[in-house]
């Protein structure tokens, strides 16, 4: 099987040299490469039946950028499994793509091998994302959380906790002491500070953040 991958970068020399490390193998085949991501979404557009496997992208790049690019791409071709491979290891942007549903991230310190790696376990329908990228992005979704936590004052993280254990609305006001009126504000209220939509979403928010045992 022949695996169709198209590269997009504005740096020269990088491109070269993604160039030459995939013509080594035998079952890739660049069928297109381009400067930016807009060059990129008009080849698509003009070849809408042609197998596109992977495109390996950068994310800073002039006219669009390697998000604009993945969003593209996973709303108009999602057959087509996305790569990026950046410099940038910034939380929001790997966030921003991770939302987007790309199947790779990489940093451009990688060697060829974790590369070639990369687009292997891609290739095959897995995600890759790198040791680098993942600690990123571990470190920035335990901020948020440390600063959600911050956020809510003790008795609220203790309505939190008893909504997920599915306690009723009366159940905690026994258990707390106070009416059911005021129960009910905090829910709203907490509610409104996680930005979710209904007691299932507060649920998920107290196991992400760590307040069941």
């Amino acid at each position: 099987m022949k695996y169709n991958i198209i590269l997009a970068d504005d740096h020269k020399l990088f491109l070269e040299g993604l160039m030459r490390l995939l013509a080594q193998e035998n079952d890739i085949d660049v069928c297109y490469y381009a400067h930016n991501g807009a060059l990129v979404v008009k080849y698509l557009d003009q070849h809408p039946g042609e197998q596109v496997d992977l495109v390996i992208t950068d994310i800073s790049m002039p006219d669009m950028d390697g998000i604009t690019l993945n969003n593209y791409i996973k709303e108009k071709r999602p057959e087509i499994s996305t790569l990026v491979v950046s410099m940038h290891t910034d939380a929001n942007m790997i966030d921003a793509l991770i939302q987007n549903n790309v199947d790779g991230f990489l940093s451009k310190n990688a060697d060829s091998n974790e590369l070639l790696e990369a687009v292997r376990t891609i290739l095959k329908g897995s995600k890759y994302f790198s040791e680098a990228v993942k600690q990123e992005y571990l470190k920035s979704v335990f901020n948020k959380e440390k600063e959600t936590l911050e956020m809510l004052t003790s008795r609220e993280k203790d309505v939190l906790k008893l909504i997920a254990e599915e306690y009723t609305t009366q159940e905690i006001a026994d258990k707390l002491f106070l009416s059911k009126h005021t129960i009910e504000s905090y829910r709203k209220t907490l509610i409104i500070k996680l930005k979710v939509r209904n007691l299932a979403g507060l649920t998920r928010y107290a196991v992400k953040l760590g307040l069941l045992s």
